[in-house]
């Protein structure tokens, strides 16, 4: 009973760091077009979030329950660990304000988990995450790309605005608030069974209350820790007007909920920033600031050996408490 408790505990934490994570990938387009305010961006995004996460997750949970380690139902212990290890990175990365890929990091500390207990790694089903999280940026890069230049032929040409503007009252700008809602109800069915997947993995809860635990976490976690991250991808990142910000969360919509819709999922924000990049492209205009995505970048690289060698470390030694 004491393991179990710890692991509801660790899992809803690494949920509340979850939901903390993503608000900029799902809300700040909109916050920084001055289409919404950062506490009605959090307060619109909590529930949506929670609604994909116990409406939508479902195969997204079903994949990370029982296609990484090949085992019918993973020990208590195992399970802790891997959820301790996930939580700590992307907690760090949280105070870091650094986006980084929380599906790599509980990938790879399921891997390192496995590893520690010596269970088998389904590599083919980690085979296909690499390929498929490789392709998404560059998906969401072409579906932006494809969208403004449609865009910018067909509609009128739109003035550029700083990203501290707060008041262009165009469709674009309405707009920005209805995908990043979208995002926001993608981000739950993608990234809840990072922390409710181990749910599934030990048995001991259903697809429907694994969604549902998770989603409450991610909703407390936007709430009371989503500023940072709202405040990092809005104002420290890029530059874009409201049409080229549509583009780009669109283009990272889509991508994100046809992943899910086949029981996969990607990184928000690796999407996102391909994204971006696609709407600079189509315009010939330096969107995406380099300096801080240099940092992201050297984040998502860390982010999965961090996650293979916390997780093995930290499974190693609950084995061996065990044992003695």
């Amino acid at each position: 009973m004491i393991v179990e408790g710890l692991l509801i505990a660790a899992a809803l934490a690494f949920a509340v760091s979850i939901g903390a994570h993503y608000t900029g990938a799902c809300m700040g387009m909109p916050y920084a077009a001055g289409a919404i305010r950062s506490g009605s961006a959090l307060l619109l995004m909590a529930p949506l979030a929670l609604l994909g996460a116990t409406f939508a997750s479902g195969g997204v949970e079903t994949t990370v329950g029982h296609a990484i380690l090949a085992t019918p139902a993973l020990s208590l212990g195992v399970a802790l660990g891997i959820v301790v290890a996930a939580f700590s990175l992307t907690s760090l990365y949280n105070v870091l304000r650094i986006p980084t890929s929380t599906i790599q990091i509980l990938v790879f500390s399921a891997v390192g988990g496995g590893l520690g207990d010596g269970i088998p790694v389904e590599w083919g089903t980690i085979g296909r995450f690499v390929v498929l999280w490789a392709i998404a940026p560059f998906a969401a890069f072409a579906i932006a790309f494809v969208l403004v230049r449609l865009a910018d032929r067909t509609l009128a040409p739109e003035p550029a605005t700083g990203p501290k503007k707060r008041s262009p009252a165009t469709v674009a700008v309405v707009g920005l608030v209805v995908v990043g809602s979208a995002a926001s109800f993608a981000m739950g069915g993608n990234d809840v069974a990072n922390a409710s997947g181990a749910f599934l993995m030990t048995g001991l809860f259903g697809l429907a209350m694994a969604g549902l635990v998770g989603g409450i976490g991610l909703a407390l976690g936007i709430l009371t820790w989503g500023r940072p991250l709202l405040e990092r991808v809005a104002f420290e990142i890029v530059r874009l007007t409201p049409r080229t910000a549509v583009a780009a969360q669109l283009g990272q919509v889509l991508v994100i909920l046809a992943y899910v819709a086949f029981g996969y999922f990607t990184s928000m924000n690796q999407a996102l920033v391909g994204a971006m990049i696609g709407t600079g492209m189509a315009r010939r205009e330096p969107t995406v600031l380099w300096k801080p995505v240099r940092a992201i970048l050297a984040g998502w690289a860390a982010g999965p050996a961090s996650g293979i060698a916390l997780g093995f470390v930290l499974t190693w030694v609950l084995r061996s408490v065990h044992a003695t």
